[in-house]
This record gives structure tokens, sequence and C-alpha cells, in this order.
């Protein structure tokens, strides 16, 4: 009689467990999504750096978009119909020498690799849950040697690949 009793209480338990821990979904990628989150709006993010690519907001945006179209099911939409919202800036984008090469005494030194910096802003808001809402700002950096012109797409596309994984970290996988 015990034995059935305990069994009983731990199925209880179980059950009571599901049906009150199920506020989120997990996904494929691992991400916890509240189950009320079911659309989104990526805004435009623009880009404010000092240093400006022509093509770096609209690259930016959309690789974010993809991250988030191809690791949930939210879809993206447009306005206020949206269940959360994502936007920002592009703040910086930066090169420059992380190691200089030894040359002779009489001509100035050149640099031995040099680093490629992206930084965004990022607001997120969830309307429905105010504890998942977060504004802040992401960076990274790429070394990189020889001339820029030749590989700053695909140190652009590199860096915009780490970026939206933090980004999507930080809205989607707080558990």
């Amino acid at each position: 009689m015990g034995k059935r009793l305990f069994l009983n209480i731990a199925l209880m338990s179980v059950v009571v467990m599901l049906f009150t821990s199920c506020t989120y979904k997990l996904t494929q990628s691992g991400a916890s999504i509240p189950i009320g989150l079911k659309t989104i709006d990526i805004q435009y993010f623009e880009n404010n750096a000092p240093l400006v690519v022509s093509t770096l907001s609209q690259q930016f945006t959309e690789a974010l978009k993809d991250r988030i179209r191809t690791q949930t099911s939210l879809s993206i939409v447009r306005g206020d119909a949206a269940d959360a919202t994502m936007s920002g800036v592009i703040t910086g984008y930066s090169y420059g020498p992380v190691s200089i090469q030894a040359t002779n005494p009489n001509v100035a030194p050149i640099a031995g690799a040099s680093r490629l910096t992206i930084t965004v802003k990022v607001k997120y808001v969830y309307n429905k849950d105010k504890k998942f809402n977060f504004e802040d700002s992401f960076s990274k950096s790429l070394n990189y040697t020889g001339d820029l012109s030749t590989q700053e797409q695909s140190l652009i596309q590199q860096i915009n690949k780490q970026l939206t994984d933090d980004i999507f970290n930080k809205a989607f996988a707080n558990w």
C-alpha cells in the first residue's frame, strides 16, 4: 500500500510539474521561447558608425532575420502586430593593426595582422513579459592579414554570424 501511494504521489508530481512549467517551448536550436511569442518585428539596423560600409546595414539586418527564421518557428512581421520587436543601430565599424611586424630601422613598421571590429546596439522588447526585454551592445572582431578590401565582405559575413548568434542567445536562450 505504501509503495503504491508513493508511486501515485510521484506520478501526480510529474504531471503537475509538466502543466505548470509549460511557459516556454524549446526549439531544436536549444532556444527557449515563451509560449505566447509567435511573431517578431526585426527592424532595419541603420549604420551610424563613423566609418560606413554601404551594404553593412542590409547585410546585418538580413543575417539577423535569417538566424531567427532558421532557428525558430517565429513569424517575422512588420509593425505593431508583432509580439516582440528587435531594433537597433550599427555603432561601430573599425579596423586597425593588432601586431607590428619588425622591419629595418630606416623603414616605418608595418602591421603583421589587423583586426576588423563591428559593434551593434540592440533593443529587444517582448510586449507580454518585460523580464525578457534588454538593450545592449554587442561587439565582435576578426583578425586578418593582407589587404582588407579583398577580404572585407567575407570578414563582414563571419562577424555578422557571430553577432547574430550572440543576439539570438541573449533574446532566446535565457534559461
